[in-house]
């Protein structure tokens, strides 16, 4: 799990760096998929079975889910520091408590409510509006921010897909759809703004698929030889290795607004985690 916190960080100085080298944001999404694409399909044909799955619909609709929250998370990574572009992708269990009540009939439970009151004191120390704040306290961009959000709340729709679909699918055909759905997709948004890559960005989108690829193999392998509670517990670890390779590699210091705020988000994901345990 350490080793899968460590590769999702790595991951995300990529994508900053390719973005840096001038590749727009679903070209980056683009290429992750389509190296996900390969070694998808390799698992699928290996294990002999369908790549069609059975609820064709929600398959599709959890990889163009899946693969728009990645736009959006990507563009928060590429706009925002990485330890508060990170931190708030823990809005998620917030989201997924919330939408499992609707969807998978699940009940909210004093842990879920105390989870969102962190999680959102939390979203306004980071954000720092100017409603809340005034003008004295410099915030972060409204755009880059609601990214963000949105890409914690596509996280959150696409897991509870994926519990759903659990109970007919194959994990990996589950996982096949993420960038059956996403390389056609972000190559149409995409359209004429493709970029040519060139140098040092080839590596970069090299280095995204790979390091996505070490994160989720950890994550994985982690799920198969410890119980889930005590697994993603290290996950957190996770915004710990942003903010230092974002000091490392970008020069990102964050400030004691920044600080305070993760700890709300992390103590709400936490204490939501221990209850149900």
């Amino acid at each position: 799990m350490i080793l899968s916190a460590l590769g999702f960080s790595f991951m995300a100085v990529s994508v900053k760096w390719a973005s840096a080298l001038h590749i727009p944001v679903l070209e980056i999404v683009a290429a992750r998929a389509l190296v996900s694409l390969f070694l998808s399909y390799a698992d699928v044909r290996r294990k002999r079975i369908s790549p069609y799955g059975h609820k064709k619909i929600l398959l599709f609709s959890r990889g163009a889910v899946g693969a728009l929250a990645l736009v959006c998370v990507y563009y928060a990574i590429t706009h925002m520091p990485l330890a508060e572009a990170t931190v708030l992708q823990y809005l998620h269990p917030m989201f997924t408590a919330v939408l499992a009540l609707f969807f998978l009939k699940e009940r909210i439970q004093l842990s879920v409510v105390l989870s969102i009151i962190f999680s959102f004191i939390g979203l306004m120390l980071i954000a720092r509006p100017d409603w809340l704040f005034g003008h004295t306290v410099q915030g972060l961009s409204y755009i880059a921010v609601g990214a963000a959000i949105l890409g914690a709340f596509g996280s959150a729709v696409a897991y509870v897909l994926v519990r759903k679909l659990n109970e007919t699918e194959d994990t990996s055909v589950i996982i096949l759809y993420f960038p059956l759905i996403a390389l056609p997709l972000s190559l149409a948004l995409l359209g004429s703004d493709f970029v040519m890559p060139s140098g040092y960005a080839w590596l970069a989108l090299l280095l995204v698929g790979i390091f996505t690829q070490v994160g989720q193999v950890g994550l994985t392998k982690a799920m198969q030889t410890e119980t889930a509670s005590k697994a993603t517990a290290f996950s957190y670890l996770q915004v710990v290795f942003a903010a230092l390779l974002g000091w490392a590699f970008f020069s990102e210091i964050p400030d004691y607004w920044t600080l305070l705020g993760a700890g709300f988000i992390l103590s709400g994901a936490i204490v939501n985690m221990i209850w149900r345990r």
